[in-house]
């Protein structure tokens, strides 16, 4: 018999933290085992860290890819082509040169502005997938967000529980919910403005930062949300955007998006009618498409 005890269990993973809530204690064990089977064949597909994944081999040539890669690359596409570029999976090699590669520290020398080649350069028929020579593809602006979908779909369907999944920010929910709802804090960092909302069954939600994964090279405070069009970290105008969505990989691509977007992500945002919490530079909140007070 099911236990009806809302049950959470968390650790680390992608230098971030997991965490999953189920309604029903007695299978958190299982939905736990579920998701990390999951997010270890997301990141053996597609991580750009790892030396032995998929990704990293499909460099410079047309590869036949797995099902699950070829779902990674198509979820990157379809954000880019949304969102006319702001969110570009071809912003690997410009990563790299400015140091979000494998340790995040204070390093000599200025770094290069790398031109990003746009993600039009990549084709994607089905499972045939052709990445350019000189291209480097980072799939983290919306890989995270789309293991978080999948996870939370995953426990459901196997375990017909209600689930909560997240990835360090990125939310995904599925099935039932606890009596009231989801209970979200939604903060970035611990001295930020937060506050604590409610979202209903089905319901995602994303927080992408200007303030985390930050790191200093020759003095010059980086961060990890590059502007495709300049190969350049985004303007600070924000600390951190949040939006809920339908699913985390939408919430997300509409959070990354409206930093690159900068001062113009207000505008943005109301036109898709989404409700958003933004946070400006100097701790003021600006919300939007009717996020709760």
């Amino acid at each position: 018999m099911a236990s009806n005890t809302v049950a959470a269990a968390e650790w680390e993973v992608w230098t971030t933290t997991a965490r999953i809530v189920v309604t029903d204690g007695d299978s958190l064990g299982d939905a736990r085992a579920l998701a990390e089977a999951q997010l270890n064949a997301i990141d053996v597909a597609g991580s750009r860290f790892r030396v032995d994944s998929e990704l990293r081999a499909c460099t410079g040539r047309t590869s036949r890819v797995s099902p699950l890669l070829a779902d990674l690359v198509r979820t990157a596409l379809e954000a880019a082509e949304e969102t006319q570029g702001d969110v570009d999976p071809t912003v690997g090699s410009a990563l790299v040169e400015l140091g979000y590669d494998h340790d995040l520290s204070d390093m000599d020398g200025l770094p290069v502005r790398v031109r990003v080649p746009g993600w039009q350069r990549i084709r994607l028929d089905r499972r045939e997938l052709t990445v350019p020579k000189g291209v480097e593809l980072d799939l983290g602006a919306t890989a995270k967000a789309f293991a978080a979908d999948r996870c939370a779909r995953l426990v459901n369907a196997y375990l017909h529980v209600g689930v909560l999944v997240s990835l360090g920010g990125d939310i995904a929910t599925a099935g039932e919910t606890p009596a009231g709802g989801w209970r979200v804090l939604v903060r970035d960092q611990p001295a930020d403005p937060s506050c604590t909302v409610s979202i209903p069954a089905g319901t995602a939600m994303a927080t992408s930062s200007t303030r985390s994964r930050t790191w200093r090279r020759n003095g010059l405070a980086l961060h990890h949300i590059l502007n495709p069009r300049t190969g350049w970290p985004a303007d600070p105008v924000w600390r951190s955007v949040t939006v809920a969505a339908p699913t985390c990989v939408a919430a997300n691509t509409a959070t990354t998006a409206a930093l690159v977007r900068g001062a113009q992500a207000p505008g943005w945002l109301r036109s898709r009618n989404v409700p958003a919490r933004l946070v400006r530079a100097d701790g003021e909140v600006v919300t939007l498409g009717g996020w709760p007070e």
